[in-house]
Order: C-alpha cells, then sequence, then structure tokens
C-alpha cells in the first residue's frame, strides 16, 4: 500500500478518480457534503473522513469539485484541506479561474502548503482506464510531488507553468471540445432524421480530417441518445463561460466558444443542468427534447 492520499469531492469524476486509485493500491480518505456518497465510498474500500482536512491527514489531497467558491471552502474553509499538517499538497484537479486558482496557491503558499492545478481531460472514462490527460500548474518541486499520485489516473501529464496556468490550459481544451460537442450533436440530428447506421458513419469517417478522439468517443453516443451521464452540460457552461471571460481580457474574439455556450445554456433553462453532454442532441432532435428522456 502507498501513503494515505486525501480525496474531497465524489461527483462523478471524484468517484471515477476514487475507484482508480483504490484498484492501483492506494488507501484513500474520502470526503463529501452528502453522506450517501461517502457510504459509498467506504463500501468501495476508502476511509471515511470527518472534514477536507482529515482527509489531508496523510499530507495530500485531491480536490475534485465543481467550482471556485467550493474549492475555496473545502481548501480554507473551517477545517478545510490547506488547513492541516504544514507541508500539506493540495492537488486540485477541479476546473475553475486560474486567477481564483493563482490566489488560492499564494495563500496555501502562505501557510507552508503547497497547491498544484491539475484540471484533467478525458473524464470519467479515462480516470477509470488511468488515461487522464492533465494539464498542471505549480512550482516544479509541488508538481513533481503531485506527479507520484497523478499517475494513477493519468497517462499525460503536461507541467503548463506557474500556479494557474493548468487552468488556463484546460479553458484551451474546453474551447475545442465544446464546439466539437456542439458539431457532434448537429452531425448526429442529422445521421438520425436520414436514418443512416451511427456505426458506419463513424466508420466512414474515421482516419479522414473528421477523426478525433471525440468523434470515436462521443459519436455514438449522441448518435444514439444515450443519456448515461459521462460529463455534465452545466459544468460545461462554466468552463465555456469561463474562457469567454478569458478570452475577453485578453481582447481575442472568440464567437465560436460564445455560441456553444449560448446552446449549452439554452439546456439549462430546461433543467438540463446535470444531463450528460449528449443531450445537445435535445437542442436538434425533436424526439429527444423531452428534459425527463436526459434526467431519467
Amino acid at each position: 500500500m502507498t501513503a494515505m492520499v486525501g480525496l474531497v469531492g465524489l461527483g462523478v469524476m471524484g468517484t471515477a478518480i476514487l475507484t482508480r486509485l483504490l484498484e492501483t493500491g492506494h488507501e484513500v480518505a474520502a470526503f463529501d457534503v452528502n453522506p450517501e456518497a461517502v457510504a459509498r465510498a467506504v463500501e468501495a474500500g476508502a476511509r471515511a473522513a470527518d472534514t477536507p482536512m482529515d482527509a489531508a491527514a496523510g499530507g495530500v489531497v485531491i480536490l475534485s469539485l465543481p467550482n471556485a467558491p467550493i474549492v475555496e471552502t473545502a481548501a480554507f474553509g473551517g477545517g478545510g484541506a490547506a488547513t492541516g499538517p504544514v507541508d500539506t499538497l493540495v492537488i486540485d484537479m477541479s476546473s475553475i479561474d486560474p486567477n481564483a486558482t493563482a490566489r488560492f496557491a499564494a495563500r496555501a503558499a502562505e501557510s507552508g502548503r503547497a497547491w498544484v492545478d491539475a484540471p484533467l481531460s478525458g473524464g470519467a472514462p479515462a480516470a477509470l482506464a488511468g488515461t487522464l490527460t492533465l494539464m498542471l500548474g505549480g512550482e516544479d518541486a509541488d508538481v513533481a510531488r503531485a506527479r507520484e499520485v497523478l499517475a494513477a489516473v493519468a497517462a499525460r501529464m503536461t507541467h503548463c507553468g506557474p500556479s494557474g496556468a493548468g487552468q488556463t490550459v484546460k479553458l484551451l481544451n474546453q474551447i475545442i471540445v465544446g464546439v466539437h460537442m456542439n458539431a457532434l450533436a448537429e452531425v448526429a440530428a442529422l445521421v438520425r432524421a436520414r436514418g443512416l447506421d451511427p456505426e458506419v458513419v463513424r466508420g466512414a469517417l474515421s482516419g479522414g480530417r473528421a477523426d478525433s478522439p471525440l468523434l470515436q468517443e462521443f459519436f455514438v453516443k449522441f448518435a444514439t441518445a444515450d443519456p448515461t451521464v459521462t460529463g455534465r452540460i452545466g459544468n460545461m457552461i462554466k468552463d465555456l463561460d469561463g474562457a469567454t471571460e478569458a478570452a475577453r481580457g485578453a481582447g481575442v474574439p472568440v464567437p465560436l466558444t460564445a455560441a456553444s455556450a449560448e446552446v449549452h445554456r439554452w439546456l439549462r433553462s430546461r433543467g438540463l443542468d446535470a444531463a450528460d453532454s449528449a443531450a445537445l442532441l435535445a437542442h436538434y432532435d425533436a424526439d429527444v427534447s423531452d428534459p425527463g428522456y436526459w434526467l431519467g
């Protein structure tokens, strides 16, 4: 067994990370505000942590949380992960604002703790397979320390620069993914309308310029209107809005990003924040436009 690793946040991604850590021989102290999620983690083999600080008792803690305010509370609030033992390493795998990340890292450093931003690409399936792509930000020594733990869940890790750099690169990733997801939904709707076989279409497009990991992983899922959650609409809205804000701050126009965000926001207006990204199809295909279809 390796040393204890803390994990704060047991949503779709956090649960996948937990599963992979346990499968690769790590002891995990798990915390979530949802007692049922913690109970499931314990059943899987984790130790229940009473607070984020308790989860960080082993010296290394991973955060997998939805937004910057929640990250801040989990790290610096009462019983926060960054308020425990000095030399604690906080690895934030959430996707949040780069400027907030830089502030959190500076705040942690003031009290002798280390902070590495490690947003991910690949979603829950890649976490379960140990093949995530991670964009890391932080000091060299802290990133090197984080790599030892993250090797269990990631096949590719790139140190992008100082604190916040990983989050910035993740926003670039989400621009490409968000726009591409909309394109997949449009194509999937046309495939459905024309009665084509999604597997045949994917095979025909494979190897050409339209091919991509997103096509291979998600096209059939979209075209068959599979509601299984692997990535949520609400999370993509957060990331696309963050990318748009960063671009505006830099004076860079991003019309495709903005358009993609608005299609996602249309789904939010229909109560589909918690639905899978494949629910984008609801914008184009009346047969699956009912929110109940996607939310079960």
